[in-house]
């Protein structure tokens, strides 16, 4: 018999998955929900972490350091980047750029006590930790099963572990789309006449299909994060911009030369900085394949 979360794929693959056939438009409503529920749902999760704390007083123990966590931490943290992908939106209507490094210190300041927030309620109100921390937040997790718990309790609880599928159901078709057209700006030449059948149907395929079979052939959210946050996640955060911003400047010195001084120039524009950025990707995944041995010999 089929496992049952095949299904739940299955059924989540024949809903979304026709979506990247097409284009998706107007997203701004989407995106609103989305930040709406996201925001909704670290709020529960911070408060009721808090008040959990205060009344049961602390029930996980964490080490202060370990570095078998480490791997995990890194991939965690690659996964955290995408507060980056909201800086362009505050950069751009800025008309006065004088203070902008002021702003984005202020952002990055609050997005850091935020994360730290959140992990730090909940490392020490739960005794154990899942890998998907909405998890611990649901009704099999606090004994809610069947009755006994009042109707918002239970509704807080069943919406913090379907909140994954929430957010992933939202995010899924834009970022499949997004892939799609990548796929063929890298891969088709513009001008040239293709078939419909590879325009169509080939890079949409290649855009669900991939994400599909690796979800189907692992359940563990843990090497999931390590792998694709330390591997495709070091390239895509560390290497690949480090090397844009490189070759940028190369450019740049070519077009306006080597005299004018950027008012704006980044305090990072020394091309050490550039060198450090690479060094430390290629340093992590070392250190993440080096566990990954470890522990297939153990």
């Amino acid at each position: 018999m089929m496992p049952v979360f095949l299904y739940y794929k299955a059924v989540f693959l024949c809903t979304l998955g026709p979506f990247v056939f097409f284009n998706v438009q107007k997203t701004k409503y989407l995106q609103m929900l989305t930040t709406l529920m996201r925001w909704l749902a670290f709020s529960i999760m911070i408060v009721y972490a808090a008040r959990k704390l205060i009344h049961d007083g602390p029930q996980g123990h964490p080490p202060a350091a370990s570095l078998s966590g480490v791997p995990g931490l890194f991939g965690a943290c690659v996964y955290s980047f995408m507060c980056h992908h909201s800086l362009p939106a505050l950069v751009s209507p800025i008309a006065d750029k004088t203070r902008l490094s002021r702003f984005l210190a202020l952002d990055y300041v609050l997005i850091a006590a935020f994360y730290l927030l959140l992990a730090l309620t909940g490392a020490f109100a739960f005794q154990h930790l899942d890998d998907l921390y909405t998890l611990d937040f649901g009704p099999r997790a606090n004994g809610d099963c069947g009755t006994g718990a009042a109707w918002p309790v239970m509704a807080m609880e069943y919406f913090l572990a379907l909140f994954p599928v929430f957010t992933l159901s939202t995010s899924f078709p834009i970022i499949a789309i997004t892939l799609r057209n990548n796929l063929k700006s890298l891969f088709l030449t513009e001008g040239c006449h293709y078939h419909w059948c590879i325009r169509k149907m080939v890079f949409p395929l290649l855009a669900v299909i991939p994400p599909v079979l690796i979800a189907t052939t692992t359940e563990n959210l843990e090497i999931l994060v390590r792998v694709t946050g330390s591997y495709a996640g070091a390239s895509i955060q560390y290497i690949i911009p480090a090397l844009l911003v490189y070759y940028a400047r190369q450019k740049t010195l070519q077009v306006i030369g080597m005299g004018v001084k950027n008012e704006f120039a980044s305090p990072f524009h020394s091309c050490g900085w550039v060198w450090f950025v690479i060094l430390w990707a290629i340093a992590c995944s070392i250190l993440v394949t080096v566990n990954f041995v470890q522990r297939l010999i153990v």
